[in-house]
C-alpha cells in the first residue's frame, strides 16, 4: 500500500510539473535575471565608486569627503540594483520604495544636525575658504586649522587649546583667512602732543617705516594726520609686509616710534583732567540775625 502511495505522489508531481512547466521555466528565467541584474548592478557600482573617487581627487577634494560620496554613490546604485531585481522576480517594488523612503524620513529627521554638518562639511572641502596649516577665525574662535573632517573642524589656538567646531556653524557664520593672502597691511595710530610740529612728526614716522627692510615699499605707506581728538594729534601709519612677518613689524615698529618720537623730544599724550577750585565767599548774615546779634 506504502509503495502504491509513493507512486501516486510521485505520478502527480509529475503531472503537477508538467502543468506548470512554462510557470516554473518563467520563475527560473526571472530569477536568473534577478541574479544577473544583481551581479551586473554591483560591478557597476564599484566602476561609478571608483570613477566619482578618482575625480574628487582629481579635483584636490579632501579624502575623507571622496571616500564618503564614493560610498555613498556606490551603495545608491546597489539599491536602485536590489530593487530592479526584487521588480524582476515579481515583488511589488511600489511598497518597498514606500518603505524606504519613510525609513530614510525618519532617519534624516533624528539625524538632522549630524546631516547639516555633513552638507556643511562637504561645501568646506569642496570650496575650501581654508585649508589644513591656515589661520583663520571662523564665528569668533581663532586658530591654526589642523583638520577638516567630515562632521567638524579642528582648530589649535594661539594658546595650545584644541577646539573642534562643527561645521554648520562655519558655514553659517563669517569665516576670516589671515593666512590665504601672501602680504598683509598693518596700521598704526600714533598720538602726539598738540604743541608737536605736525611736518616732523610726519617726518620721523616716515624715517622708521623707511628704515625698516620687511616693508614693502612697492605696495605704498601711508602717513597723515587722522584726527584732532580731544588730548593728542593722532597721526596714521600704514604699510604693508609679508603675512609671515605681520605680527613682528608690528611690534617692531611700535617700540621704534616711540624711541624716535622720544629722541626728538614729541610727547605722547595720555587722558587727563583739569579741576579748577573756587574760593568761595562765606556767608553773609541776613537782617533778622544782625537784630538777634545786636540784642
Amino acid at each position: 500500500m506504502e509503495d502504491l502511495h509513493v507512486v501516486d505522489g510521485i505520478n502527480s508531481a509529475g503531472s503537477w510539473l508538467v502543468r506548470n512547466q512554462a510557470l516554473l521555466l518563467s520563475y527560473a528565467v526571472n530569477i536568473v535575471a534577478a541574479i544577473a541584474i544583481l551581479i551586473i548592478g554591483m560591478i557597476i557600482a564599484r566602476i561609478i565608486s571608483n570613477g566619482v573617487k578618482r575625480l574628487l581627487r582629481a579635483r584636490h577634494i579632501d579624502d575623507t569627503v571622496s571616500d564618503f560620496l564614493a560610498t555613498l554613490v556606490r551603495y545608491g546604485v546597489i539599491a536602485f540594483t536590489l530593487i530592479a531585481a526584487l521588480g524582476r522576480v515579481g515583488v511589488q517594488t511600489a511598497s518597498v520604495i514606500a518603505v524606504l523612503g519613510a525609513a530614510g524620513l525618519a532617519v534624516g529627521l533624528a539625524l538632522q544636525g549630524s546631516l547639516s554638518n555633513l552638507a556643511a562639511g562637504v561645501l568646506l572641502v569642496t570650496l575650501r575658504p581654508f585649508r589644513t596649516g591656515e589661520f583663520v577665525d571662523l564665528g569668533g574662535v581663532m586658530g591654526t586649522v589642523l583638520s577638516v573632517q567630515i562632521f567638524s573642524t579642528t582648530l589649535r589656538t594661539a594658546d595650545g587649546k584644541i577646539v573642534v567646531v562643527p561645521n554648520s556653524k562655519i558655514i553659517s557664520g563669517n569665516i576670516v583667512n589671515f593666512s590665504r593672502e601672501p602680504v598683509r597691511r598693518n596700521e598704526f595710530i600714533i598720538g602726539v602732543a598738540y604743541d608737536a610740529d605736525v611736518d616732523q612728526v610726519l617726518t620721523l614716522l616716515r624715517e622708521v617705516v623707511d628704515a625698516d627692510s620687511r616693508v614693502l615699499q612697492e605696495k605704498g605707506v601711508q602717513i597723515g594726520l587722522n584726527e584732532m581728538a580731544a588730548s593728542s594729534l593722532n597721526f596714521v601709519v600704514r604699510c604693508w609686509s609679508n603675512s609671515g612677518d605681520l605680527q613682528n613689524v608690528y611690534w617692531d615698529l611700535m617700540k621704534n616710534f616711540k624711541l624716535k618720537l622720544d629722541e626728538h623730544g614729541i610727547g605722547i599724550p595720555y587722558p587727563q583732567m583739569d579741576v579748577h577750585l573756587h574760593r568761595a565767599e562765606p556767608a553773609q548774615p541776613d537782617a533778622e540775625q544782625k537784630v538777634s546779634l545786636s540784642k
